[in-house]
């Protein structure tokens, strides 16, 4: 068994914080949120670290974060860019959105051979998730079926105060292995009930705070990197001529796919941790705090890096 790799999606770190040079840290020695996943991740086992970025943020990216983390584990970087196509395919006119997390993953095809985790940059997921994860991965292989996992949390532990949220909300069997995701873009509190909608608050649906949802931490072999190499033509002939602009080859999708199809399994690895993100810009003083308890209480030491 390969030892499992860590990626994490980071191309979109520039255009939702307006430069990395607006990234403001969580703590008072300058750390940001990604610098304590990847703390946890060292700490579950992970020895490799795959960023995906894109190359306009390579400069910046490397000086806040890259350099200083590859003195604790090995660093890897791969480029996420509109025009990495397959042969004879260009990119719309106009088109500015990138292709999604299928095609950010896809773009690792190179730099991995083994099993790999996936997370987002951005998010807070707990040193929890990065061990069961990391085990893992550890623990299986493919065989009649690809064998895959997700961390899943608790919608509750995932919501903010000060706005909406977008969330795979799982549809989970007995035996613990998903049957379904169903994509949530706007999923908000209302008084004591979460409720979302599909048609821009025109109508309401209330769904359990107890529901267990996907915060994008994937488990993968790396059958997964085939699948999804053979199924971006099929894409870009449909949805992306369909919306040219806007389509996107989001990784749930694709997994979905292969449920349905019978060719896989998703083991959901359950998180009783809560998430932190700064989705919105009243959120940052949240994460702030959960990390000064966080250190207080010996989760983590006062300067993570030395």
């Amino acid at each position: 068994m390969k030892e499992p790799v860590l990626v994490i999606m980071a191309a979109g770190m520039g255009s939702r914080y307006g430069g990395l040079k607006q990234i403001d840290p969580v703590d008072d020695m300058g750390n940001l949120i990604i610098d304590f996943s990847i703390y946890d991740a060292i700490k579950a086992g992970f020895k490799k670290i795959v960023f995906i970025i894109k190359k306009e943020i390579e400069s910046d990216f490397k000086e806040m974060i890259g350099r200083r983390i590859s003195d604790y584990i090995k660093v890897e970087y791969v480029y996420q860019e509109l025009s990495r196509l397959p042969e004879g395919y260009e990119i719309p006119e106009g088109r500015k959105k990138p292709w999604g997390t299928g095609h950010a993953v896809l773009c690792c095809m190179d730099k991995i051979d083994g099993p790999f985790a996936v997370i987002n940059a951005d998010d807070y997921y707990g040193r929890e998730a990065f061990q069961m994860i990391y085990d893992a991965l550890l623990n299986t292989e493919d065989d009649s079926k690809y064998r895959y996992s997700m961390v899943g949390y608790t919608l509750e532990n995932t919501l903010t105060d000060h706005g909406h949220v977008a969330r795979g909300v799982c549809d989970i069997s007995i035996d613990g292995k998903l049957k379904e995701i169903h994509e949530r873009t706007h999923i908000e509190k209302q008084g004591q009930e979460a409720v979302f909608t599909e048609d821009d608050g025109n109508t309401w649906v209330a769904i359990p705070k107890s529901s267990t949802v996907s915060m994008n931490m994937w488990g993968f072999t790396n059958s997964i990197l085939t699948e999804l190499n053979n199924r971006f033509k099929s894409f870009l002939d449909s949805q992306a001529l369909e919306n040219p602009l806007k389509s996107e080859y989001f990784l749930p999708t694709i997994i979905s796919d292969l449920l349905k199809e019978n060719k896989a399994t998703v083991e959901v690895l359950h998180s009783n941790d809560k998430w932190f993100g700064v989705t919105y810009k009243e959120d940052k003083e949240t994460v702030v705090n959960a990390i000064k308890d966080f250190k207080t209480n010996g989760i983590y030491p006062k300067q993570l890096w030395n």
